[in-house]
């Protein structure tokens, strides 16, 4: 009966996991109406900072015995999501949603480089044969005839390796006991619109959304697609494994394909399906433990 409870809370886990990234996913089309009337600092301005409001108004409880570390923390995950979000809105308005969608989700590939590089993780073999298909996969879905990468697709890949940072920081957060995963999750938020705020105050002129669906599309990505996002991945993960984490959220590039396909009438070329096929396939093999996959099948013979 414990077996079945702790099945049904991993299972549920994965489900949210899901959902979240189904909102990314749709995000890079949001992102897209919005861009069409807010300047890019503007809308993640409202985007973060109401974002944080509504999650402090939903957990005020929560909200108490904020460790001195967990704000340190805070303003250093919450700075790297600030450059991870300049690379993902700067880069939707300079290359397509689909392309968008794939190279941000790289982070999780970067994400064990970055790990072995500054902090001497040791990399499983696998990591090489990765990398190298991840390279195919990256030329064939953004070089051009003239074998040169679209502006957007370099602010692309600046998010994903800004997201890896910001993951790395998280790992070191939240295996602190004197952080609280919640408190993380919020107060990145805080930070990370700050930011953009007094970003958008020296670099832009603040304006309100105009049209329904622009309004519509800052309130969804605020509250679904960054609130609600960032703090259910801290706390999912306290029921679901590193790896079954890894595998869904690879899922997040497919749904923003399948999303620019129907909303927005992108097709890619042949070439660049197969890219992003690759890319995919790579990040599976990057985030599977198959030897421990063959060992649990082994031990349930």
């Amino acid at each position: 009966m414990e077996k079945l409870r702790s099945d049904n809370k991993r299972f549920q886990a994965d489900m949210m996991l899901v959902l979240v990234t189904l909102c990314w996913g749709v995000s890079y089309y949001m992102m897209d109406i919005c861009l069409i009337e807010l300047s890019p600092f503007t809308l993640n301005s409202y985007r973060f900072l109401g974002a944080f409001v509504v999650a402090v108004i939903l957990g005020w409880n929560k909200m108490k015995g904020i460790s001195r570390i967990t704000v340190i923390y805070s303003i250093l995950i919450g700075t790297a999501l600030f450059f991870t979000y300049i690379g993902a809105t700067f880069g939707v308005m300079y290359t397509s949603l689909s392309n968008a969608g794939f190279l941000c989700a790289l982070a999780v590939v970067i994400c064990p480089v970055l790990n072995f590089v500054f902090r001497k993780k040791k990399p499983e073999k696998k990591l090489a044969l990765v990398v190298v298909m991840c390279t195919v996969g990256i030329a064939l879905l953004t070089l051009n005839e003239s074998l040169s990468f679209a502006f957007g697709d370099l602010l692309c890949m600046m998010c994903a390796f800004a997201y890896a940072i910001q993951m790395i920081l998280m790992e070191l957060a939240v295996g602190r006991e004197e952080v609280d995963a919640f408190h993380i999750g919020v107060l990145q938020l805080l930070v990370c619109g700050l930011l953009c705020f007094f970003t958008m105050m020296f670099t832009e002129e603040p304006a309100l959304p105009q049209s329904g669906s622009v309004w519509f599309s800052v309130v969804f990505l605020s509250i679904l697609c960054t609130g609600v996002a960032f703090i259910v991945q801290a706390l999912a993960q306290q029921y679901t494994t590193a790896e079954r984490v890894g595998v869904i959220f690879t899922l997040e590039p497919v749904f923003a394909g399948v999303v620019a396909f129907f909303l927005a009438g992108e097709v890619l070329a042949p070439k660049a399906y197969l890219g992003a096929v690759i890319l995919i396939a790579g990040m599976f093999i990057m985030e599977i433990d198959f030897g421990k996959m063959s060992k649990n099948e082994r031990d349930d013979a």
